[in-house]
């Protein structure tokens, strides 16, 4: 299987730049898995395709201000960190540009000394290994001086944080959000549950290595990047009961999907759980627990795009994104919708 395969062609102006006003205004684009059937919506027409006893599945992680700018102690030479992940207590893996001044040993400064990071170790693709210094609560510190960790393809000025966060985050941890759940609203979801679909919260914090390009000609010698997720007793108990029943489990993004399939044993069953997951869904994956999938317009050759092409296939993924292109849909991480069904 080759990641040319995944390949199309996009126009650089059809990558949403900015969100749209209104979250659940957005273009649907609804797929039906079984015929290749397409149809085009309004997001919050995707009520109609949630049925009582159905079990909607939404990540509730916090898109943390990961971005932080800042000098070299010594030089005074410009540096900037992506936060990736938190490995230790005050320790995180963290992309570091230009990489070269960043030697095991270094000292930089954020916000004049407010925060101090050094660099302790080196890790996979020439991130590194940062250990704070810091006096309060980080997580106020990297409040006052991170930014939103936008992806590199928008480029303007994001005007309101919280636009770069679903309605539902709580838990701090994402380098990047889990947008597909940026289309919800609060009175969206309180109609979805009003109907009698049950909702359920797990966490996968995001890191970068999702949104990567895939830089090997075949997909089988592709590494995901590990990330943290969690599933608690409630939510597995609402997946669960709405299989036994069968209804059916809709989740809201790759990474709810990736979440539950890493959660549940061969049977299906999804267990109370935590830990870290380097799932790599690509056709011939064999779903366990996901019927339907809610998703915004991947990347070409991106692992996301393969996501979506093993729960349909990838024929009708592709002539999906084809139709999107030529009805103007927006893509990437501000972008429109799908449903698949």
């Amino acid at each position: 299987m080759k990641t040319s395969d995944f390949y199309f062609d996009l126009p650089d102006e059809l990558i949403a730049q900015v969100p749209i006003e209104d979250r659940s205004s957005s273009k649907l684009m609804v797929l039906d898995k079984n015929t290749g059937e397409i149809e085009h919506k309004i997001f919050k027409d995707v009520i109609e395709y949630l049925n009582p006893g159905d079990c909607l599945v939404l990540n509730n992680t916090r898109v943390i201000p990961a971005r932080l700018i800042g000098e070299k102690v010594d030089t005074g030479g410009k540096i900037e960190f992506l936060l990736l992940k938190r490995t230790e207590e005050d320790t995180w893996q963290a992309l570091v540009k230009p990489g070269k001044r960043a030697k095991v040993g270094t000292k930089f400064s954020f916000g004049e000394g407010k925060l101090i990071g050094e660099v302790v170790g080196l890790a996979e693709e020439g991130s590194r290994i940062i250990k704070f210094h810091y006096e309060g609560i980080f997580e106020q510190v990297l409040d006052e001086l991170g930014n939103m960790p936008l992806p590199p393809y928008i480029t303007a000025r994001l005007e309101e944080k919280e636009r770069y966060q679903t309605v539902y985050s709580k838990h701090n941890g994402s380098a990047a959000a889990p947008t597909a759940g940026l289309h919800f609203t609060e009175e969206l979801l309180q109609k979805i549950k009003d109907k009698g679909v049950e909702i359920a919260f797990v966490t996968l914090h995001v890191g970068l290595g999702t949104f990567r390009p895939v830089k090997v000609d075949d997909v089988l010698n592709h590494e995901m990047h590990s990330e943290y997720y969690m599933v608690h007793k409630e939510a597995a108990d609402k997946i669960n009961t709405a299989k036994q029943n069968g209804n059916k489990v809709i989740c809201v993004g790759t990474t709810s999907c990736r979440t539950v399939e890493s959660a549940c044993d061969e049977d299906g069953f999804v267990k109370e759980t935590s830990g870290w997951t380097n799932i790599f869904i690509y056709p011939g994956y064999k779903f366990k627990v996901v019927d339907n999938l809610i998703t915004n317009f991947h990347l070409p050759e991106s692992t996301l795009i393969m996501l979506v092409s093993a729960l349909v296939n990838k024929e009708a993924v592709l002539n999906a994104y084809d139709v999107a292109v030529k009805e103007r849909y927006r893509f990437f991480s501000f972008g429109d919708a799908m449903i698949i069904k």
